[in-house]
C-alpha cells in the first residue's frame, strides 16, 4: 500500500495505491495563484504546497478508505522540479516515514510520466516514448522495465513551454496548452510555420517557433485563431517526424505518448493517424499532467523490480537525479 506525494511545479496532489491500483488521486491545483503572474513563482508555489500538503493528504487517505497504519511505502518526487517545491513533499515523506518506520521510495518525476501510460495497459516491450510537458520534451527508449536510453532531447525550449509563450503572445490565460487548443478549433493550420533541426534525428527546437508567432503577431495582419491551429500543428508534426526517425532505426513493439502535451486531443490524434506503429499506449488526459499517481506507478515498479532506493537514479543523467540525503 503506496502513498505518493508530488509537489514539483505547481500541484500539490497525495495518492493512494494498492500496489498498481489507484485508490484516490488527489490534487490541488495552484493555476489560479500563478495566472495573474503570467506563469508559476517558484516562492509562491512553494508556500502554497506548504499550505495544503496536510489537507490533500488527509483527503487522499480518506478516499481510499485507509489509515497511516494500513500504508507500508511512502513515494516522493525528488526531481526534476523546483527546488523549494520538491522540498515540501520531500519533508513531508521523510516526516511519514520516520513516524511510521517504513520505507521511503524516491521517484524521478520523469521515470513517473512514463509509468502513467500503465493505468491505459500493459507496457510491451521494447517501447518507443515521447515525454513532451512543460519542461520536457524527449524521445527515449525503453528495452525493458527501467530501462531508459535517451534517443533526442530538446536543445532549447521544451513543446509545452512553446504552447504556454504562444498563449501570453495572443493575449490568452497561463497555462497555455488548453487556450491554444481551444481556439485552434476555430481556426485553419494555413500558417506554415518552421520545424528546425528536421533532420537532425537526435535533437528538437522549439525556440524557432516561438520567434515565428512572435514575428507574426507583431505584423498586426493575423487571425489569432489560425496562429493557434498552425502552431499546433507544427508541434504535433515536429512530434510525429522525430518518432518516425526513431522508428526507422529501432525495434519497437509499442509506442508511449506521455506528459501535460499529450492532454491535447489534437496532438494525440494526430500522430495517432501519422505514425506506422498502431500499439500505442497513451495515459488519460488528467494522468498526462503532474498527479501522484503516476509517482506511486512508478514506485510500485522500483519496488517489484527491487530497486525501491535507487532505480530513479540508475538511467541517463536526463532522466536520473540525485538529491541531498539520498540513501
Amino acid at each position: 500500500m503506496i502513498l505518493a506525494i508530488e509537489t514539483s511545479c505547481d500541484e500539490t496532489s497525495v495518492a493512494v495505491l494498492n500496489e498498481a491500483t489507484i485508490c484516490s488521486n488527489v490534487l490541488f491545483s495552484q493555476i489560479k495563484h500563478h495566472q495573474k503572474h503570467g506563469g508559476v513563482v517558484p516562492e509562491l508555489a512553494s508556500r502554497l504546497h506548504a499550505d495544503h500538503i496536510d489537507t490533500v493528504l488527509k483527503r487522499a487517505l480518506d478516499d481510499a478508505s485507509i489509515t497511516l497504519s494500513d500504508l507500508t511505502h511512502v513515494a516522493v518526487t525528488v526531481g526534476p522540479g523546483l527546488e523549494g517545491a520538491l522540498l515540501v513533499g520531500i519533508t513531508a515523506a521523510n516526516a511519514l516515514v520516520q513516524s511510521l518506520s517504513i520505507p521511503l521510495v524516491p521517484v524521478n518525476h520523469l521515470h513517473g510520466h512514463v509509468y502513467a501510460a500503465l493505468a491505459s495497459g500493459d507496457m510491451i516491450f521494447p517501447s518507443l516514448i515521447c515525454l513532451a510537458s512543460g519542461g520536457h520534451t524527449m524521445i527515449i527508449y525503453m528495452a525493458g522495465p527501467l530501462q531508459f536510453e535517451l534517443i533526442a532531447n530538446t536543445m532549447d525550449d521544451a513543446c509545452g513551454e512553446c504552447f504556454d509563450k504562444v498563449a501570453r503572445m495572443l493575449g490568452l490565460p497561463y497555462p497555455g496548452g488548453p487556450h491554444i487548443e481551444r481556439l485552434a478549433n476555430d481556426g485553419r493550420p494555413t500558417i506554415d510555420f518552421p520545424h528546425p533541426v528536421k533532420h537532425q534525428a537526435n535533437a528538437f527546437s522549439f525556440s524557432g517557433l516561438k520567434t515565428a508567432v512572435m514575428t507574426k503577431v507583431a505584423t498586426g495582419d493575423y487571425d489569432s485563431a489560425d496562429i493557434a491551429a498552425s502552431a499546433q500543428h507544427r508541434i504535433a508534426s515536429v512530434l510525429a517526424h522525430k518518432l518516425q526517425l526513431s522508428l526507422q532505426s529501432l525495434p519497437v513493439n509499442q509506442l508511449i505518448l506521455c506528459g501535460g502535451v499529450f492532454a491535447n486531443a489534437y496532438i494525440r490524434q494526430y500522430l495517432c493517424d501519422a505514425l506506422p506503429i498502431k500499439n500505442t499506449l497513451i495515459p488519460a488526459p488528467k494522468l498526462c499532467t503532474d498527479n501522484a499517481a503516476m509517482i506511486g506507478l512508478a514506485a510500485h515498479h522500483y519496488i517489484a523490480d527491487g530497486r525501491a532506493k535507487d532505480a530513479y537514479l540508475s538511467c541517463h543523467p536526463q532522466l536520473g537525479l540525485s538529491f541531498p540525503g539520498a540513501q
